[in-house]
């Protein structure tokens, strides 16, 4: 859990701002590419409690069905029961929260939908140290997976963890797995990534270099797998499995999910928190794979393991 910072920098919101509106155009700007042809159009928005973002998608591009990367900044007086439920000592104090999220559907089945974020938040009272944190991480969610592609992405969150210590990839990735955990379907999301919460172990410049390092990771990850499987011929078979696998993806983010919880409560811009959502999905009453088919191998992955030592 997060603790009070005493004896160090006093965060400086208006750096990580900066830096969130330069990686949502560096993000923005990758995806773009690996596209071809789509181009992500911008709503800028406000919040009358206090903050605003901006909210760029993609719809119908060659690679991407639906996307969104997301910027925002928000502020109030009170936090949401979702964010002092567990943190009590909150309670009275003014705050604020930025963060770039992202959710990317891709056409083809044989793409895996993928998600990012990082994010800082920081909650202030008169007389009282500052309580801040950071957190975000990236995740996979494949379809018709290929090992060679999961192993390249846990490997670069491995290798931009590696400045930073020797079990943060480790305890992260484990953070992930079980944090994209669907307790009623026993399986994982996808097959992970890293996840961080309440990071405020290091200073804050150290911090945010590895909020930095997880930004530029998400796109060294991500985009190597979008440009080798962007031509792949797939079937109508296999785009109704895709459709009801992305049904597991709406199951999280509406039951779990921290962040859309807070988005909510918070009074935040409904359109941008539900932009993770896919544009199609369907639901199959007590679907069962073939035995042995491509869509029954989908199984073997969503069980947390060492994807290093494949």
């Amino acid at each position: 859990m997060s603790e009070t910072i005493t004896n160090k920098k006093i965060p400086d919101i208006s750096q990580v701002i900066e830096f969130l509106e330069q990686l949502q155009d560096r993000i923005c700007q990758s995806l773009e590419q690996a596209d071809g042809s789509g181009q992500f159009i911008e709503d800028k928005w406000q919040r009358k409690e206090g903050g605003g973002g901006r909210t760029r998608v993609m719809t119908n591009g060659t690679v991407v069905e639906q996307g969104g990367v997301n910027f925002s900044v928000v502020s109030g007086d009170k936090l949401p029961p979702s964010a002092t439920a567990h943190r009590p000592e909150l309670a009275g104090r003014t705050w604020q929260a930025c963060g770039v999220s992202l959710v990317i559907h891709p056409k083809n089945p044989h793409i895996p939908t993928s998600h990012a974020n990082v994010r800082f938040f920081i909650a202030e009272k008169d007389g009282e140290d500052p309580v801040w944190w950071f957190g975000g991480g990236f995740d996979l969610t494949p379809f018709y997976p290929v090992k060679e592609d999961v192993i390249h992405w846990h490997q670069t969150a491995s290798d931009l963890c590696q400045p930073f210590g020797d079990d943060v990839y480790s305890d992260y990735k484990k953070w992930c797995d079980e944090y994209f955990y669907l307790k009623h379907r026993d399986e994982t999301r996808g097959v992970g990534g890293l996840f961080f919460d309440d990071l405020n172990k290091w200073d804050f410049d150290t911090c945010l270099k590895y909020i930095a390092a997880v930004g530029q990771g998400f796109i060294n990850a991500y985009v190597p797998i979008i440009n080798k499987r962007k031509e792949t011929a797939y079937t109508e078979h296999q785009r109704q499995f895709q459709l009801y696998r992305r049904g597991r993806y709406v199951e999280f983010n509406l039951v779990f999910d921290r962040g859309t919880l807070f988005g909510l409560q918070s009074g935040g811009r409904t359109e941008s928190i539900l932009m993770s959502m896919p544009p199609l999905a369907r639901w199959e009453y007590n679907f069962q794979p073939e035995e042995d088919s491509a869509e029954a191998q989908l199984n073997e992955y969503l069980v947390p393991q060492n994807w290093l030592n494949q």
